[in-house]
């Protein structure tokens, strides 16, 4: 019982990292806007662009990177300190070497659900791109690095966020698939990735039908910075 209820603890503790809500109080603090009624209304780095510039975007995805890394971080250091306990139990078929990846993968999906699931804003948020890469620099630095070099390179290429973003969570998958990995972070880096895409559905419908804005456009239904 006490080893569920510091597992659940654990998970609790991911997901409130990935819950801040870093976009949404930018808008709030820098020109007391909703970041949500303007642009594609996501709370993530690219509206924050858009809607307020390019400094307070690069500190919004830093940060968002950093909650996704110290989800990871977390998850590490609070098995291991918990397995050091002596009323701790666990589970006869798990130690800590073996439930570490487990945590991790559990933490993962926490932070990243935090990140587009906020509690603190109804269960709205983001895309999860930039903390779905932190969860990766921190889980597998290789694979992190990988995804986050093709993401640079389509960027630069193809100059549309959303396209670079779901370039990037293919090689994500591609990486951890290729590389030796432990199971739980290959089944995390898979459903990590495709949750990014599913979460990007609206963009890959304006992909298709060639209305995707490109980088330093207005995002769709929005206004000009101007207007705003």
């Amino acid at each position: 019982m006490i080893f569920t209820i510091a597992s659940v603890v654990g998970l609790a503790v991911a997901y409130l990292f990935g819950s801040t809500p870093t976009g949404y109080l930018a808008g709030k603090l820098l020109k007391g806007i909703d970041i949500r009624e303007h642009g594609s209304r996501s709370t993530g780095a690219t509206n924050v662009l858009r809607t307020l510039g390019k400094w307070p975007a690069l500190v919004v995805f830093l940060v968002d990177v950093l909650k996704g890394a110290a989800a990871i971080l977390f998850a590490r250091w609070f098995y291991l300190w918990f397995f050091t306990l002596s009323f701790v139990t666990p589970p006869a078929a798990l130690d800590r070497q073996s439930w570490e990846p487990w945590g991790v993968f559990l933490a993962g999906l926490a932070v990243l659900l935090g990140h587009s699931r906020s509690i603190w804003l109804n269960l709205t948020g983001g895309k999860s791109v930039a903390t779905g890469l932190g969860v990766l620099l921190a889980m597998s630095w290789p694979v992190g690095f990988g995804a986050v070099t093709v993401f640079g390179a389509a960027l630069a290429i193809f100059r549309i966020v959303s396209l670079s973003s779901i370039l990037a969570a293919l090689t994500a998958i591609g990486l951890v698939l290729g590389f030796e990995q432990p199971l739980p972070y290959r089944l995390l880096v898979i459903a990590g990735g495709v949750y990014v895409i599913v979460r990007h559905r609206a963009n890959i419908q304006r992909l298709l039908a060639g209305i995707e804005p490109r980088l330093g456009q207005s995002g769709p239904g929005s206004k000009t910075r101007s207007q705003v």
